[in-house]
């Protein structure tokens, strides 16, 4: 069922993804060689807890998974793509693709944000894969605003990383999010323009664009939590919380 948010939800909404996006970027600045994925999620814990927020990707259980998320936040290293596991035993370096993903929960509503760190030094076309996504999801917020239709989000994520030689995972989408941490509806990252659901102002999206080097086909991590590339090649993800308008996308988590 695809819910619409009052006004007030949408104020609280902006309130929880503020701190979202405060701790996300405190973090950030963590993030150097031979820190600890580990230390990540600790200090993005205690920065949400300390900001009157609760971390609520920890003890959340996907209908898809058997077993709870163990911890705050997501640490998805180079050819990982998502749900990577934080680790006190994975020790950042040079060069480094690091996606930092995760959602809190403030006055009972849930917002959801990510974020792709260089770590070190960065190839040159490392920084362009950061940037080919950061610009995706601009370029996906661009299409939010009532009347449009959810193709016109994936079309403007895949015309545009498809046209700097990189390719969208599709099997991995974005989803609406507010009352619970997934609801519907998926928001894939390719589509046809004026295809899909039409968006209705108080909608709210976690749009968030997937991008590789190589292949577009995903398999499930070892640790049965993360999503990686199949081919090995390095990947990219940034996403944010917006609220549909009948003047455009409302970013929440900034």
């Amino acid at each position: 069922m695809i819910t619409i948010k009052t006004k007030e939800e949408i104020e609280i909404l902006k309130e929880g993804g503020k701190i979202l996006a405060d701790v996300l970027n405190e973090i950030s600045k963590f993030a150097k060689p031979g820190v600890s994925t580990g230390l990540l999620n600790q200090k993005a814990r205690e920065m949400i807890l300390a900001r009157g927020a609760e971390p609520s990707f920890e003890g959340y259980k996907p209908s898809f998974s058997a077993k709870p998320y163990p911890a705050a936040i997501c640490a998805s290293l180079n050819s990982v793509v998502v749900h990577g596991l934080p680790s006190e035993n994975v020790f950042l370096k040079d060069g480094d693709i690091l996606k930092l993903d995760f959602g809190v929960k403030y006055k009972n509503l849930f917002t959801d944000a990510a974020t792709t760190i260089g770590v070190g030094k960065m190839a040159g076309e490392k920084n362009k894969l950061i940037e080919t996504t950061k610009r995706a999801l601009e370029l996906a917020v661009n299409e939010v605003k009532s009347g449009n239709r959810i193709g016109d989000i994936g079309y403007a994520i895949e015309n545009y990383v498809k046209k700097q030689g990189f390719s969208v995972v599709e099997v991995l989408v974005g989803h609406g999010v507010g009352y619970a941490v997934h609801e519907e509806p998926n928001i894939p990252n390719y589509g046809k323009k004026g295809d899909g659901l039409v968006l209705k102002s108080g909608m709210v999206l976690a749009i968030e664009p997937m991008v590789t080097m190589g292949s577009d086909k995903v398999k499930e991590s070892q640790d049965g939590f993360g999503y990686e590339t199949v081919d090995g090649s390095l990947a990219a993800h940034f996403e944010h919380t917006v609220a549909v308008t009948d003047t455009g996308g409302l970013i929440l988590t900034k």
